[in-house]
C-alpha cells in the first residue's frame, strides 16, 4: 500500500476529497440559481418557439429568482442552438427550448448530424404542444377532409401544398398522410417557416398549405381560408369547429409541434428536479395558459422528468420511421 509522508494511506486521503468535493458539489445545487439562466432558443426570434420562449421567460425569472435571459442562436433547422446546448456545462445555467422538429424529427434526417437528444440530454418537462391545421385555398371544393381527399386524388398530380420545411413536422405529417391516403400532391417548400406557405396559400399558388393553426386563425375567421383538420391530441380552443386527425382515423397524430425544456446529460438531479417544479408551476399559471391559448399552443406538462424521457423516445421512433417511409432526407 502506498503512503504519504504522514503515514496515513493514500486512498482515505482521496475519500476526504471526494467528500469534501460531493458536499461542495451539493451545496452548490441547493443554492440553484446563483446567477442568470440562459434560454437557447434554437430559431430565429419571430416564430413559434420564441413565441414559447416570450411568454415563459418573465413567469419563470419570478419563479427561480434569477433573471432568464433568451438567446436565440437559429441555423440548420435549429441544430446549432441544439449543439450549443449539448456542449454547455451541465450545470442548469444553460437550458435549451426544444421541439419536435430539433430534438425527434433531425436525428432522422441529419443523418450526419453527431447530438442524438435522447442520448445527451435530460428533458425536465414538455411545455406546449403547437397544433398544426391543413388549410385549403377556398377554392378548393368541400369542408371536410375527405372532400380534399377526393378532389386530390381527381387531379392526381397536378395540384400543390406548401410547407415550412420539407422535413419539418407539418412537411412530414402532409406526406404521412399522403401515403395513408394515396394522395398524389406534390409538395413546395418555403424557406422562412409557415409565413411564406401561408403567403403561397392565400395567393392561390398552393391549394392547401399545412403549417402551425396560429398561422392561419386569423384568415379562417375572414373567409380567406378552410382549415379541415388539425393536428393535437385535442381540438384547438381557436377553432372549435374543425376535427382533429385522431377524430379522423389518423391514431398515430397525437401531437403537434410540441416543445419542451431540456439540459445536457449530466446534469444534477436536484437541479433537474428545481427545472421540472418551476416549469410545472409557470405552465399552471393563468397568464400563461391565456396568451399560449391565444397563439394556437396549449400547455402539455410532463409528470416527471422520467415521463418526459420516455415521451420522447417514443416520438423519435415515430418521425424515425415516417422518415423512412417517406424518404425524406436533409443531408
Amino acid at each position: 500500500m502506498i503512503r504519504n509522508t504522514s503515514g496515513c494511506p493514500l486512498y482515505l486521503g482521496g475519500i476526504a476529497f471526494l467528500l469534501l468535493a460531493s458536499a461542495a458539489s451539493a451545496q452548490n445545487t441547493g443554492n440553484y440559481p446563483a446567477r442568470p439562466v440562459r434560454m437557447i432558443v434554437p430559431f430565429a426570434p419571430g416564430g413559434a418557439s420564441d413565441f414559447v420562449g416570450r411568454i415563459l421567460q418573465p413567469k419563470l425569472s419570478e419563479e427561480l429568482g434569477q433573471q432568464v435571459v433568451i438567446d436565440n442562436r437559429a441555423g440548420a433547422a435549429g441544430n446549432i442552438g441544439v449543439e450549443m446546448a449539448a456542449n454547455a456545462p451541465a450545470d442548469g445555467y444553460t437550458f435549451l427550448l426544444g421541439n419536435v422538429g430539433t430534438m425527434a424529427i433531425n436525428p432522422a434526417v441529419y443523418a450526419k448530424f453527431s447530438i442524438q437528444p435522447v442520448r445527451d440530454f435530460i428533458c425536465p418537462s414538455l411545455v406546449v404542444d403547437v397544433a398544426g391545421a391543413l388549410a385549403v385555398h377556398t377554392s378548393v371544393p368541400g369542408n371536410t377532409f375527405k372532400d380534399f381527399v377526393d378532389y386530390v386524388k381527381s387531379r392526381p398530380g397536378k395540384l400543390n401544398y406548401g410547407a415550412a420545411a420539407a422535413s419539418s413536422a407539418q412537411g412530414l405529417t402532409m406526406e404521412y398522410l399522403k401515403l395513408k391516403t394515396g394522395m398524389d400532391i406534390q409538395q413546395i417548400a418555403y424557406k422562412g417557416g409557415a409565413g411564406p406557405a401561408t403567403t403561397a396559400l392565400l395567393g392561390g399558388e398552393v391549394v392547401a398549405s399545412l403549417v402551425t393553426t396560429a398561422s392561419f386563425v386569423p384568415h379562417v375567421k375572414s373567409g380567406r381560408v378552410k382549415v379541415l383538420g388539425v393536428v393535437a391530441p385535442r381540438r384547438v380552443a381557436a377553432l372549435p369547429e374543425v376535427p382533429t386527425f385522431l377524430e379522423l382515423g389518423f391514431t398515430e397524430l397525437k401531437n403537434g409541434s410540441w416543445q419542451g425544456v431540456y439540459v445536457p446529460l449530466k446534469t444534477p438531479a436536484p437541479v433537474v428536479k428545481r427545472l421540472f417544479a418551476a416549469v410545472t408551476k409557470v405552465m399552471a399559471d393563468p397568464w400563461v395558459v391565456e396568451r399560449l391559448s391565444a397563439g394556437g399552443a396549449d400547455v402539455l406538462v410532463s409528470k416527471s422528468p422520467e415521463d418526459c424521457g420516455a415521451f420522447m423516445k417514443t416520438q423519435t421512433e415515430f418521425w424515425a420511421k415516417i422518415v423512412k417511409q417517406t424518404g425524406v432526407t436533409a443531408d
